[in-house]
């Protein structure tokens, strides 16, 4: 475990505790590391009446529930442990859970906050393409594509995996409004840099 999660753990718990909770967190980190939600889930329930104020500890708690898709308690965990690490870094997965329920104005102001805090390039990504989604999902395709444009819109030598995946989901969003054309030199590009991403190579053929 990152010595810090250690420390903060040790802080929170009683001492003859602190072993066997950083033990059982290290167990629960694997178990999710392997799609083992339902291993991580039972560890980290314990974890979590033992150590309520480690965001760590609360942070995997809700990551665990998203990936189980149980939404609503995963929101209220990512929300205790922002509140708690006073961290942004999982408002793509607060805005997705809203998306899930339908309730846009809390994605756009998740987003908000994302970007006010001078999120990392990564996690303002990840934002950026459940805002457009979610934009999409009210018909909203102009403004999802035009968000889109202004980080995906323009060629990169060296790409990462964030500017793929935009560059993936705006030409599905060029696709469903009708631009074939640029649907196609986007999925052109993912196909060139990651030939394995979804179904890019399918989707490139289907519009030539």
């Amino acid at each position: 475990m990152p010595s810090d999660v250690v420390s903060e753990l040790r802080a929170a718990v009683p001492a003859r505790q602190a072993i066997r909770v950083t033990e059982r967190l290290a167990e629960a980190t694997n178990a999710y590391e392997r799609d083992r939600y339902n291993e991580a889930l039972t560890l980290l329930r314990e974890l979590v009446k033992s150590a309520p104020t480690v965001a760590p500890v609360r942070e995997l708690h809700g990551l665990t529930l998203y990936r189980l898709g149980r939404f609503p308690q995963a929101e209220k965990e990512l929300v205790a442990a922002g509140e708690l690490s006073g961290s942004v870094d999982q408002h793509p997965v607060l805005m997705d859970t809203a998306r899930a329920r339908g309730d846009l104005a809390s994605v756009e102001e998740r987003f908000a906050e994302l970007r006010r805090a001078g999120a990392s390039s990564d996690v303002l990504a990840e934002g950026r393409l459940v805002m457009a989604g979610a934009l999409a999902d009210a018909g909203r395709l102009p403004e999802a594509v035009s968000l889109l444009e202004r980080a995906a819109g323009r060629q990169i030598r060296h790409p990462q995996d964030r500017h793929v995946r935009q560059w993936y989901a705006l030409g599905d969003l060029y696709e469903r409004s009708g631009d074939v054309p640029k649907a196609r030199e986007l999925f052109a590009r993912v196909v060139a840099a990651d030939p394995s991403l979804a179904d890019a190579a399918e989707r490139l053929a289907a519009t030539r």
